[in-house]
C-alpha cells in the first residue's frame, strides 16, 4: 500500500509540472505579438506525452481510494478527491484547451481570432494548474499516515 501511496503522489506532482510551467508563464506571454507568440509556443512540441503522468495520476489515486476505502476512510476520500480533480482537469483540457490546438494546428496556424483563443487557452490552463495543484495537495493528504 504504501508503494501505491507514493506513485500516486509521484504521479501527480509529475501531471502538475507541465500546468504549473504554463501558469507562470502566462503573465510574460500573455502580451505577446503574434510572430512571437506562435514561436514560443513551439515549445509544447511533444508535450501530449504528458498526458501518461495525468492518465496515472488519476488511475492511481482512483485506485489507492478504493484500496483504502475499509482500512482508512480519511486517505480513501481523499484520494478519491484527488481523482476527480484530475478527471475535471481533463475534461476541462477537452472543452477548452484542445479544441483551441486543433483551430490552431497546435498554434502553427494564425486565425484571425488568435488573441481571443490564445487568452481562453492561456486562462484554461492556468484553471487546470490550479486544480491540478488542489489534487496534489489531496493526494498528499491521501498519501500522509495519521
Amino acid at each position: 500500500m504504501r508503494a501505491l501511496r507514493i506513485f500516486a503522489l509521484v504521479m501527480t506532482a509529475l501531471a502538475l509540472i507541465p500546468s504549473g510551467a504554463h501558469l507562470f508563464e502566462l503573465p510574460g506571454k500573455i502580451g505577446l505579438a503574434s510572430d512571437d507568440y506562435f514561436t514560443v509556443q513551439g515549445i509544447y512540441r511533444g508535450w501530449a506525452y504528458f498526458g501518461i503522468p495525468i492518465m496515472l495520476a488519476l488511475a492511481a489515486n482512483f485506485l489507492l481510494s478504493l484500496r483504502l476505502r475499509r482500512s482508512d476512510r480519511f486517505a480513501s476520500r481523499w484520494a478519491m478527491v484527488s481523482a476527480w480533480f484530475i478527471a475535471a482537469t481533463l475534461v476541462h483540457f477537452f472543452l477548452r484547451i484542445f479544441p483551441t490546438n486543433r483551430v490552431t494546428s497546435n498554434w502553427t496556424v494564425i486565425p484571425a481570432d488568435w488573441e481571443a483563443l490564445r487568452t481562453a487557452w492561456e486562462f484554461a490552463h492556468a484553471i487546470n494548474a490550479v486544480v491540478l495543484f488542489l489534487a496534489f495537495v489531496a493526494t498528499a493528504m491521501a498519501a500522509v499516515k495519521r
